[in-house]
Formats: C-alpha cells, structure tokens, sequence
C-alpha cells in the first residue's frame, strides 16, 4: 500500500501556514478541532441512535453514539497500526503513522454520522419513499421535474443515505469560508466514504460490500473524484473505512443492548439469552463465553451486595469491560 498518499494531509482547498505561526497541530489535529467546534456536530445531540426523543440522559443519541466510535475507531487503529508495524513490516508504513491513523479515524468516528436525518435510518427510508412516491408529480417551470434531471441525479433522491450526505455536508453544506465546507484533509474525507460508487451502481445483491449503497450525490462527483486522485484508492474502500465500520458494528451492537435494557424492552433474563445465541459456534471456553460469564458473576454480585436492582447494575458494569 501507498501510505504515504493514503495518509495525504492535503485539503481540496489549499491553506498556507501563516509566517511566524506557532500552531504546533498536525493537519488531522486540526481537523478534529473543526469538527467538535462545528454545529453540525452539536446537531447531532438531537438525533436518534435508537430511542427518539427520550427523556433519560443514559440512553445515546447520534452524538453520544459518534463519540464511542471514536473512541472505539482510534483503539482499533492503534492496535492495527502496531500489528503493521510490529508482524507484517510494511517498509511503506512508517513509526510515525501510527499516530495520523489514530487521529483520522478518532475524527471519522464523530463524522461517521454527521449527515444522518432526525429519526435515524428510519428517517432515512421517509426520504427514499416519498421521493419515490412523489418524484413523478413534481413540476419546474411547467415542466415534469425528471425532465431537469439526469438519471444519476434522479437515482440519488431514490436512494437517499445518510453517507452520502456526510461528504456533502462536510464538503460544501457546512460553509465556513467558501464552497468547501470544513476543508478537511483528503484523508479524513476518504475514510467516511464507505461506498466509492454513484447511485447509478448502487447494487444491495452483488455480494460486493462497495456496492451496496452510493458514495456521493452527482453534485459532489468532482469532490469524490479528486479525493480518489489525491489518495490513489481508484474506486476502492480507503482501508481506514474498513476500521471505521468496525468500530461502529461494536458501538452500536454493544450499545443498543444497553439501551434496550434501559427502556424496558429486553428482560436480563432475555439479554442473556440472546447474547448466548450470538455465540452459536464460538468455543464454550473462549472469550466471547468468558463475557458471558463474567455478566453473570456481576448479577450474582450485585445481589449479594443488595443492590436495589442487581440486573440493571450488572448490565451496566458489563457494558463498561464489553
């Protein structure tokens, strides 16, 4: 791999360093300030994970969400980076490396979401069928507005997705200076594109993860396109993307759990039964069963301590070590 151009700290609008400056950041450092300073990060505390509009400050939002796959992203990559670095001796993967992964995929984790609709994916399919339902009636000047639109431009309301309006978002909609929105590095742009295609390529059945949703509306191609250039990854995943989904899966399937136990949709009872289905196949004495047990031994002690409700104090601790 070409490191080097994967970990590209260039931005689509070039910023010089001014004379004198004693600002000691590193460009992903920077990024990272942009974004936890930005509104359409703060915007994210009014979006639903799971559970809309809740009155209890324990169950997540998109904001709290984002902040554990950062957390969770920046983990992985340490761990990654050290594996690089330590087993597979790429010559192109540098000491110094190690800590930019770590800061793209810290600030990708508070991205991941950032262009996601009020009610979460289900806000997301509302999109997707009223435009579907509705594109046909819709008129411009007297004229059918498919008539305006180029198919790529059409398939792009059909298949909405909160992505795709991440790069948007960040690439134009959050407008700070000019028509690039935050201006972040190219790198950090690559890593919150999970699927490099338009929506004309769009295919769920192809059993190619690329493929299953778009990338970039038809607008933003000429940003998608010179993110590619810049990082070389020519209609491929950046590689970071693939730890960023990662950290998400465990964010959220560890999470929502929680959550649902929280509400009082899952009983303890339940919750243990369905984490011991999801180990049809793991090893009775492995590590995922350790977890299992360890759940168990914190109900035990939470009742033996007399707590008022050992189950929840359990779940809860549990989620902590998870």
């Amino acid at each position: 791999m070409e490191w080097d151009k994967l970990l590209c700290p260039k931005r689509i609008r070039d910023v010089k360093a001014k004379q004198g400056s004693s600002d000691l950041r590193t460009e992903f450092e920077k990024d990272y300030h942009r974004i936890i300073g930005s509104a359409s990060f703060r915007r994210l505390q009014d979006k639903t994970q799971v559970f809309p509009l809740d009155k209890s400050d324990f169950i997540r939002t998109r904001l709290t969400h984002s902040l554990e796959v950062s957390s969770f992203a920046k983990s992985l990559g340490q761990n990654v980076s050290q594996k690089i670095l330590r087993e597979i001796k790429d010559p192109s993967f540098l000491p110094e490396y190690q800590a930019d992964v770590c800061d793209i995929l810290q600030c990708a984790g508070l991205l991941h979401d950032i262009g996601n609709p009020p009610f979460g994916h289900f806000g997301e399919t509302v999109i997707r069928e009223w435009f579907r339902a509705n594109m046909s009636k819709l008129e411009l000047k007297g004229q059918k507005l498919t008539q305006w639109l180029t198919p790529q431009m059409q398939n792009d309301f059909y298949h909405f997705e909160g992505n795709t309006q991440a790069l948007r978002l960040v690439g134009k909609l959050h407008y700070l200076i000019d028509e690039h929105g935050m201006n972040l590095t190219t790198a950090l742009l690559g890593t919150i594109i999970k699927y490099p295609v338009s929506s004309l390529e769009v295919n769920k059945d192809s059993g190619d993860i690329h493929t299953k949703k778009m990338g970039y509306y038809y607008a933003e191609r000429d940003l998608f396109a010179q993110i590619q250039e810049s990082l070389g990854t020519n209609g491929r995943r950046h590689p970071l993307a693939f730890l960023l989904e990662a950290a998400d899966d465990i964010a959220y399937k560890t999470a929502d759990m929680g959550d649902a136990f929280k509400k009082g949709c899952i009983t303890y009872e339940r919750l243990v039964e369905e984490v011991r289905k999801g180990g049809e196949g793991e090893p009775e004495d492995g590590e995922y069963f350790a977890l299992i047990s360890l759940l168990e031994h914190k109900y035990e002690q939470a009742k033996e301590r007399g707590m008022s409700n050992p189950a929840m104090n359990a779940v809860q601790n549990w989620m902590v070590v998870v």
